[in-house]
């Protein structure tokens, strides 16, 4: 898949989870900087794409082009975003063939000759028909990747899928591992090999007849399912730090009206687009587990300054020049200096933030404190009494650190700074509008009924 075209698909796919269908055609081309007749193109490529990474069978192919484009809390990203990375980079006749190579090997073991043979009676009409030395180079691909394993013999060498691993597991053990690839895919960043895992591990609970009772047993799924299309961009940027090169794309921000420019290449469709080209030494690539966002931290080329940028707003990624070893620890240098009191990737000036934390309660664990001391960073606590006790750290700014602060309710009072408190005063008053009775004489009773 051209690299162009995988960007476009991210983005569609970020709009379609996010928006859940509120957009009407135009409003989703519009949005993407497309043509309506792009976005039906992308439409029908997405299709091709599911339909030929899943190969379902006939009577059910609509049916699964339904439920890829309906998105499901409890199912998190399957099949709608990791479909689009198990297609990555492959043409439509290498998708096939792969395929097919694969589920044939999963049943016994054969000859590359054999499987020539079964490749030419599988492939679609439309699709190039392959020879024996396109088909053993498919071979020594999967080989390399794990997928499959030569046996041992002489000529002609025979080849098996490479799942002993998983044959090994009684069912108790494969149903344990299933859980916890599902638990860690959920909840650690990045998870699309862990997803990709899980589903492996549950194709090989459906050929044993076992039930998936992994959804039954972890209803926590996340809520950023969209945060797995970043990745895509996560090990050309990891690559590029540890090559020490620089990158360069093109870049829209969160409050741009379009998160997509197509490359046009006739002249008479050219239209001026809202992202800019950014060249920038990359450095560190931060989460945000509160908002499900990834943000590169780097150089810029262009502004001489240190740089952030949310990943959902970068397409056209591409590696550029190198720089030297010492170049790097200079700019890394400066960017430790911004951040260093950056409760996540803000550059702001530094605050004092002197917070009170009130305890549980009647509870029989102080769960309170210990959320603050797991995730409070470098604050501190400095009084402590029964009933409550003091927390105070710096921090480049409030903005970044407020949501966490008021996800502790009624259980925290911010103190210092007063501009802070002031912007939760007025925070918790808006909220408490909106719970105001719509007749001011309804009485209500204890249970909260009218």
């Amino acid at each position: 898949m051209a690299k162009e075209s995988f960007d476009k698909e991210i983005q569609f796919l970020r709009m379609l989870v996010l928006t859940s269908g509120a957009y009407n055609r135009q409003q989703f081309a519009d949005r993407l900087g497309i043509s309506v007749h792009t976005f039906d193109k992308t439409i029908r490529r997405l299709k091709d794409i599911a339909e030929t990474v899943q190969q379902p069978a006939a009577e059910e192919q609509n049916k699964a082009i339904a439920d890829m484009l309906r998105t499901s809390y409890y199912e998190t990203a399957d099949p709608l975003l990791l479909f689009l990375f198990r297609s990555k980079s492959l043409k439509e006749s290498e998708s096939y063939r792969l395929s097919l190579l694969i589920s044939a090997l999963q049943e016994q073991s054969l000859t590359p000759l054999e499987l020539l043979d079964l490749c030419c009676e599988g492939m679609p009409e439309e699709l190039a028909l392959p020879d024996e030395k396109t088909v053993r180079s498919d071979l020594k691909y999967l080989e390399l990747a794990g997928v499959i394993r030569r046996l041992p013999g002489g000529r002609p060498y025979k080849y098996t899928a490479h799942n002993d691993f998983v044959n090994v597991l009684s069912d108790e053990e494969l149903s344990d591992l299933y859980a916890f690839v599902d638990v860690m895919a959920n909840t650690q960043v990045p998870s699309v090999q862990g997803y990709l895992l899980r589903d492996s591990l549950k194709k090989a609970m459906k050929r044993r007849q076992l039930p998936d009772g992994a959804g039954d047993l972890f209803l926590y799924k996340y809520h950023y399912h969209s945060r797995i299309l970043d990745e895509a961009h996560l090990y050309t940027i990891m690559r590029a730090i540890e090559t020490r090169r620089k990158l360069s794309f093109h870049y829209f921000t969160p409050k741009s009206n379009q998160s997509y420019h197509s490359n046009n290449t006739n002249p008479m469709f050219l239209k001026p687009s809202e992202g800019r080209l950014t060249e920038m030494l990359p450095l560190k690539v931060a989460y945000d587990h509160q908002y499900g966002r990834w943000y590169l931290l780097g150089y810029s080329s262009g502004r001489s300054q240190v740089a952030i940028f949310r990943m959902e707003g970068i397409t056209q990624l591409e590696e550029s020049s190198l720089v030297t070893e010492d170049e790097y620890a200079a700019k890394l240098a400066a960017l430790e200096r911004n951040t260093s009191f950056s409760w996540l990737v803000d550059l702001g000036r530094p605050a004092s933030v002197k917070v009170r934390f009130f305890n549980p309660e009647g509870a029989k664990r102080n769960f309170i404190k210990d959320r603050v001391q797991l995730q409070g960073q470098w604050g501190v606590i400095t009084e402590e009494d029964e009933a409550s006790f003091l927390f105070e750290i710096t921090v480049n700014g409030t903005q970044e650190i407020k949501p966490w602060l008021r996800s502790f309710g009624s259980s925290c009072e911010v103190l210092e700074p007063l501009s802070l408190r002031r912007e939760l005063i007025k925070e918790w008053k808006e909220l408490a509008e909106y719970y105001e009775p719509v007749r001011k004489n309804i009485q209500l009773q204890d249970d909260g009924t009218a």
